[in-house]
């Protein structure tokens, strides 16, 4: 399960350990997004020469293709993938959210029409955790419902409602040997609603808890104070986990405020549209004042690409369409990523977090593109 080694004197940032049926992941830790069996443009060496220590799958998507029988005929999701590390599956709940144009939510329930062929589907809290069964995932998300950021007050109370009850019902179906569950908290930024929502699901004594509903459109002040709103009402020795987030900025913050897990597409997302993190903040790799610069991505950056590749280079790649292009673009962000997740447990240890944080934050300029970047599909 989950031992906490060390907290931070000046936050609320922790040093952990969370163990699971693949292994023990350390914490703080970035988890890369595999939706559909595959994180974008990365093969599983790349994975571990980034010392990616647990990707994500996702149910509802992985349930329509391969399907489940072609998983289950494969051994489970790591078979299938050839990948031995921990996995961490998505209920489908997500989609709920953004699927919201072609599904229909019900008190046992959603019913979908299939975004492929508008086939209909029906996923509950029963479905979702017998597909996560399947899967043989090592953490598996109870299903909830993430309404949008700017729902009224009584639909905010509504997700609450079932998101307890679906709660209730994932605790109670079987699960795969081994396998972890971790309850999700909703709520919005109503403190009542997050407070209630997560002492219920606390109550249940699940495997570790997730902050739901952020990454879906609101302003940042909002996420942040949705994640302080439910913190301190999360138990001390079971991992937190912020779904969804977020820029580098945010999970330093976030993890001064008591984070300890965190998942989002972004870095190999804007790496595809040519944008690179580094410590200053990002650079737009495709900008013309790039393209006879010989420098790597980042000074001192031990990741594949920087090794080997000038910025000139890698700028060539991606104007003239190369897959390789953005096949460094990805590796570089996911190192990145999961190299400050490295540090920060360090400093953690140390006792140095605090100067790392200013640091990190003062000299951290994000794009405009980054800063509009508000919901990230999971």
């Amino acid at each position: 399960m989950f031992t906490l080694i060390k907290t931070d004197t000046t936050s609320k940032a922790r040093r952990g350990r969370l163990l699971t049926a693949h292994g023990a992941i350390e914490t703080p830790v970035f988890m890369p997004v595999g939706t559909q069996a595959s994180v974008k443009a990365l093969d599983n060496r790349e994975l571990l020469e980034i010392k990616a220590q647990i990707i994500l799958g996702n149910t509802y998507h992985l349930s329509i293709r391969p399907g489940m029988q072609i998983i289950e005929a494969a051994g489970g999701l790591h078979s299938f993938m050839n990948w031995h590390l921990p996995i961490l599956t998505d209920s489908g709940g997500f989609q709920v959210f953004s699927l919201a144009k072609i599904r229909k939510i019900k008190n046992n329930g959603v019913e979908f029409r299939s975004h492929l062929d508008g086939s209909l589907l029906f996923l509950g809290p029963e479905e979702a955790m017998a597909i996560q069964r399947k899967l043989g995932s090592d953490i598996a998300m109870v299903f909830d419902e993430c309404p949008p950021h700017d729902s009224p007050p009584r639909e905010f109370q509504s997700a609450v409602d079932r998101t307890i009850r679906w709660a209730k019902e994932c605790r109670q179906q079987p699960r795969a040997d081994g396998q972890l569950v971790f309850a999700i908290c909703q709520g919005g930024i109503h403190p009542r609603l997050r407070e209630r929502c997560a002492k219920e699901v606390v109550a249940m004594d699940f495997d570790g808890y997730a902050i739901g509903g952020v990454s879906v459109g609101e302003p940042e002040p909002e996420m942040m104070q949705a994640v302080e709103l439910t913190e301190p009402h999360l138990p001390t020795d079971k991992a937190r986990y912020a779904m969804g987030l977020g820029t580098p900025a945010q999970l330093v913050e976030l993890i001064a405020r008591g984070v300890d897990m965190f998942d989002c597409v972004l870095p190999t997302r804007v790496a595809r549209n040519g944008t690179a993190f580094t410590r200053k903040g990002t650079i737009n790799i495709k900008a013309g004042h790039v393209k006879a610069d010989l420098k790597p991505i980042e000074e001192k950056c031990g990741c594949f690409a920087c090794q080997n590749h000038s910025r000139s280079y890698i700028r060539h790649l991606l104007n003239v369409n190369e897959i390789l292009g953005l096949r460094l673009m990805s590796i570089h962000n996911s190192y990145f990523y999961n190299q400050l997740m490295q540090e920060i447990r360090s400093h953690i240890e140390s006792g140095t977090f605090s100067e790392f944080r200013e640091d990190f934050i003062a000299n951290f300029v994000p794009s405009a593109r980054i800063r509009a970047l508000r919901s990230l599909e999971r």
